[in-house]
């Protein structure tokens, strides 16, 4: 039965409920938030180094090799780690999950499995606690809401892997894609490069994030259309500080000049940083339960029914 239309009236006095917004700030304030976010790529790609530009702060180290005869990874590792970054007042905990190793050897076969598995792992840790009869007010929430995916600047096309790798995580998590260290490619090389990629994308039928719902309005279905159109996001990385014209930014200085990574012009740092804390965090965690958490869930209880509930066994004719 369809619930009855509600008339839509106004009080004749001031009543007061508008306030819940503050009171609903108010305790979100006091509790925090949190962000996790798993970045994917090859060694030497600068993955550490964009994290920490994005957030402003020093938050992971490099997990490349630093000596040449240290040894190759021959595994993909997984690397997690906290932290908790406070701006004006709102607390935000930052997870980061390394992934050094993948994509390194000769035979990258089944590389990504680690990273898959992880995410899951994940999911299924969340689902056993939301399952709990005596379970914790506030569950603690480490499903990943974000893929970092770093693609080579060859300028040529994406590897057979890079393509297997995004559909597999596609799948489980919202992914990101961006061309690291892009300040090696030309513009007309950058632009050449991401119409590549975006036509492989898309036939290999490969979903990426952001996605429209019929929640969004008019705006955010403009802005998503606008985000996607610049997906791989051309990105240059860097924690030291440079001087331009009298003023210090962050950037990269080689024999040719400075690259200044929050020029929208060098490259396209400033829309990756907006879209990932300034317009879209909250959309990636909200999509991260409804979307991947939830076919993740829907699967496992299906699963749990028919372990359950078995089938009658077919009668011999």
């Amino acid at each position: 039965m369809a619930a009855p239309t509600a008339e839509e009236i106004r009080a004749d006095s001031y009543v007061g409920f508008d306030t819940i917004t503050q009171q609903i700030e108010h305790k979100l304030l006091k509790r925090g938030f949190q962000f996790n976010v798993i970045v994917v790529g090859q060694t030497g790609l600068g993955k550490s180094t964009l994290i920490n530009t994005i957030f402003a702060s020093h938050l992971i180290d490099s997990k490349g090799r630093l000596e040449a005869d240290e040894p190759v990874r021959q595994t993909t590792e997984i690397h997690p780690v906290s932290h908790v970054i406070v701006e004006n007042g709102v607390r935000l905990r930052l997870n980061i999950v390394d992934t050094p190793g993948y994509g390194d050897q000769v035979n990258n076969e089944n590389c990504w499995d680690p990273i898959v598995k992880y995410i899951k792992d994940q999911h299924s840790a969340y689902l056993r606690k939301e399952l709990t009869a005596m379970r914790d007010r506030h569950i603690q929430d480490t499903r990943i809401h974000c893929a970092l995916f770093f693609i080579n600047p060859t300028g040529h096309s994406l590897r057979p892997i890079d393509i297997i790798v995004m559909k597999k995580l596609s799948e489980v998590v919202n992914v990101v894609p961006v061309i690291a260290k892009s300040d090696s490619l030309t513009l007309e090389e950058r632009e050449a490069f991401k119409q590549k990629i975006k036509a492989e994308l898309d036939y290999h039928s490969i979903r990426l994030y952001p996605f429209d719902t019929e929640e969004n309005d008019e705006e955010e279905i403009q802005l998503n259309a606008r985000i996607r159109n610049m997906i791989p996001f051309a990105v240059v990385g860097s924690e030291k500080n440079v001087i331009i014209d009298g003023k210090t930014v962050r950037g990269r200085k080689n024999r040719w000049g400075v690259i200044n990574v929050e020029d929208e012009k060098h490259c396209e740092f400033m829309y990756l940083r907006n879209f990932l804390t300034r317009t879209h965090l909250q959309d990636l965690i909200e999509t991260t339960a409804q979307i991947h958490y939830e076919a993740f869930r829907s699967k496992q209880l299906l699963a749990l029914k028919e372990q359950t509930n078995p089938r009658p066994a077919a009668s011999a004719a």
